[in-house]
């Protein structure tokens, strides 16, 4: 992975929260990295050629969106003009009315659909966390299929791969970097979350993002990578549709699978309570239903909530 003027994370335990940090990891390309990686702290970046400046995702407080862009402006970039949102979460959009309206807020037509739809998310699932003074901003320029913006001479490609974390990811590709910012279709060292797109449709984000050939890849939560971060997120998937099959063949619910697995190799990974709610999705796909369909949200938080010991699922921001 190409990097260069980086900052360490202030602590090497990936489940121990600790303060963001930046990585140069391109000429004019910057990850902003959020540990652990956990509920709610998400990974952004920016693109910029000292003239001009795109922001890849916000940040799921106003504090943290705050710091996020007192981070840019001291590495020398200018204030955004366009923040492009990989997805809808609050994680990654909360934050964008911090930076309108002299930004732009680029994403998927469907992310912009479900980001007015969802509204202040997270404060229905975290009504005690300090989210701060959060207004909704929702892509007001939106694609379907492929848009190709330029910073200065940064040339940005915003790629829709179909349905996979959400029914409106956008994979963020730096072809002459070799950089792409994935979003939530990859986690690192955090467990894949897919109940609000599809397990297979991931499987093929996947395969989309191997095309590219990128040399680093900046998830949507995690630390930094190369290409070989998408096999483990595979892998893990796979694990999860194998799973379902044999479940739902013999009738059990996707909590009794859920509870009744053998993680193996995935039993490390953070929040290793999204496997019920996958299993809710791939259940859903096995009895046919079409790709991020919503599911009872309810129940598959309460489902997570079992495999977390019966304790509410936590925010970290």
């Amino acid at each position: 992975m190409e990097a260069g003027g980086s900052s360490e994370p202030p602590s090497p335990d990936p489940y121990e929260p600790g303060e963001p940090y930046t990585e140069q990891i391109a000429e004019g390309v910057h990850a902003y990295v959020q540990p652990d990686g956990g509920w709610c702290l998400n990974n952004a970046g920016w693109v910029s050629d000292g003239g001009a400046a795109l922001l890849v995702d916000t940040a799921a407080t106003h504090r943290r969106a705050a710091a996020l862009r007192e981070t840019l402006l001291e590495s020398g970039a200018p204030a955004p003009s366009t923040v492009v949102n990989t997805h809808h979460h609050g994680d990654h959009t909360y934050g964008n009315a911090l930076f309108t309206p002299r930004a732009t807020v680029v994403g998927h037509e469907a992310c912009r659909r479900e980001t007015l739809a969802a509204g202040r998310q997270l404060h229905a699932i975290w009504p005690g966390v300090d989210f701060g003074d959060i207004e909704i901003s929702a892509p007001s320029l939106t694609f379907r299929d492929e848009l190709t913006l330029h910073t200065g001479g940064i040339e940005v490609r915003l790629l829709h791969p179909g349905v996979a974390h959400t029914t409106g990811d956008t994979v963020v590709w730096l072809p002459e970097q070799s950089v792409v910012f994935t979003g939530d279709i990859v986690f690192n060292h955090g467990t894949p979350f897919v109940p609000m797109g599809s397990l297979s449709g991931s499987l093929q984000a996947l395969d989309r993002l191997r095309s590219l050939g990128a040399r680093t890849v900046v998830p949507g939560h995690g630390p930094l990578a190369g290409p070989e971060v998408y096999d483990t997120v595979e892998r893990y998937l796979r694990y999860v549709g194998e799973l379902a099959r044999a479940a739902h063949a013999r009738g059990r619910t996707p909590l009794e699978a859920a509870r009744e697995a053998q993680p193996g190799e995935f039993a490390e990974l953070a929040e290793n309570e999204r496997l019920v709610a996958n299993l809710h999705r791939a259940y859903a796909e096995l009895e046919g239903r079409p790709h991020g369909e919503p599911l009872d949200m309810l129940a598959v938080w309460a489902d997570m909530e079992q495999m977390n010991g019966g304790r509410p699922v936590a925010c970290h921001a």
